[in-house]
């Protein structure tokens, strides 16, 4: 074995994997496996949304769906509806516009500001940058988002359960520079890990040395399984029950549910929370859009099984992409780890593969000479670093499953070469 811990170097192997790497170049490939967005045939479950509201619908809940008023948390039927799926309380919601990403910049950007509930100072305020804890490998924009605010990030592993626990606990107890965490708690960015209920647990109830120690829990895949639902947990009702009511906020959308670019973001956190959030988004906005979030009600509530039903359906289009991925992978690179070892999430939009060399960035270099656009190596890392050089997020929801099949077996092929390359002490861009 080499120092790595990978086989010795091959003439023969590395010969075979450059002229079967060659092949695949010369077929002029052009295939997309870099973002996680959903296929056309995903949003046209949802193209009734369209038509939903019609000339005469002009009203919802006693509000015209016009007019300036209706309340800066959403129309009451949207509260209702989006409660149900957290498994909180109405009074708990507020549904918004887009993105739940965007609702994620408004609690932490009011928290800077005005410091949260319970908080002694603004958190800019203090001789230092405050810190937030985020999961790896784990969500770009989650980084991105922070550091554009100011924050300063401490990672941890994500682990096959959830967060490092042990880690966050140990962080939080000695620093009150630390304000948080932000993460996914179901179906995770991009390994598709759920939190245990313990670790959901241990988190809501952690002695923080910050008295107003958040937790974010991006939830967007909540209900994105691909087969067998998972078995959620609650951060509102944990933190509520573990003596930190106001600890938790819950962000989820509809952004992979209908459509991506025209959807509903919301967010669950205690009573006293959602007054507080309210106050400050009524400073800046005369509310959400009320005519979209009364087309999402009458559609979700109309479509066979709601939305249970509605993401039933988008399984049955993403699970066989997820299955050609692994698939691809087993014949391509065998299962004993010697090439690459990947992950098998039951739900969510991604895949985590790790190279059993430091050549995720060779990989990606080679599959995009071949046509094959991946996500950038790092990207799962803060500032794009991935120490060991062997995280690639694969993104396989958009393409047909055609598609799938044939870039995962030119993504094989780069990860054989690039991998027989660093055995053979070849050191292409991007190997270490």
């Amino acid at each position: 074995m080499t120092r790595d811990g990978s086989a010795p170097a091959s003439a023969d192997a590395l010969s075979a994997a450059q002229a079967a790497y060659d092949a695949i170049r010369a077929r002029g490939l052009k295939l997309n496996m870099q973002r996680g967005q959903p296929s056309d045939a995903d949003f046209d479950l949802s193209n009734g949304l369209l038509s939903t509201l019609g000339e005469t619908d002009l009203s919802m809940d006693g509000i015209d769906l016009r007019n300036y008023p209706g309340g800066i948390a959403g129309l009451p039927s949207a509260r209702q509806l989006f409660a149900e799926y957290l498994d909180v309380k109405a009074e708990n919601v507020i549904v918004w516009n887009n993105a739940s990403l965007e609702l994620q910049g408004f609690v932490l950007t009011f928290a800077l500001l005005h410091g949260m509930r319970g908080s002694t100072q603004p958190w800019v305020k203090g001789d230092a940058k405050p810190r937030f804890i985020v999961t790896t490998p784990g969500y770009d924009r989650h980084f991105l988002l922070l550091q554009t605010l100011g924050f300063d990030l401490v990672a941890v592993d994500m682990q096959h359960d959830g967060p490092d626990l042990d880690a966050i606990e140990r962080l939080a107890a000695d620093d009150a520079g630390i304000k948080g965490i932000l993460f996914v708690p179901t179906f995770s960015n991009p390994g598709g890990e759920t939190i245990s209920a313990d670790k959901a647990r241990r988190l809501a109830a952690l002695k923080a040395a910050a008295p107003d120690f958040t937790i974010l829990a991006d939830d967007a895949y909540r209900a994105h399984h691909l087969g067998t639902p998972p078995e959620t947990v609650n951060f509102v009702t944990l933190c509520r029950d573990a003596g930190h009511p106001d600890r938790s906020f819950v962000f989820a959308s509809t952004s992979k549910i209908t459509l991506a670019g025209a959807g509903l973001g919301f967010v669950a956190s205690s009573e006293d929370n959602i007054k507080w959030m309210s106050k400050y988004l009524n400073a800046q906005s005369i509310g959400p859009n009320k005519a979209e979030q009364a087309r999402h009600v009458k559609f979700l509530r109309n479509y066979p099984g709601g939305i249970e039903g509605l993401m039933r359906d988008h399984a049955a289009l993403i699970a066989p992409k997820f299955h050609a991925v692994d698939e691809t992978l087993r014949t391509e690179l065998g299962t004993d780890g010697e090439y690459a070892t990947w992950a098998s999430p039951q739900g969510g939009y991604f895949i985590s593969l790790n190279t059993a060399a430091p050549v995720a960035a060779r990989v990606v270099e080679l599959a995009d000479a071949a046509g094959v656009s991946l996500t950038p190596a790092g990207a799962t890392y803060p500032d794009g670093l991935d120490p060991g050089n062997r995280n690639i997020r694969l993104a396989p929801t958009r393409p047909p499953v055609g598609e799938v099949y044939t870039a995962m077996s030119a993504v094989a092929a780069c990860i054989r070469l690039a991998t027989e390359e660093h055995r053979a002490g070849h050191r292409g861009q991007g190997n270490s």
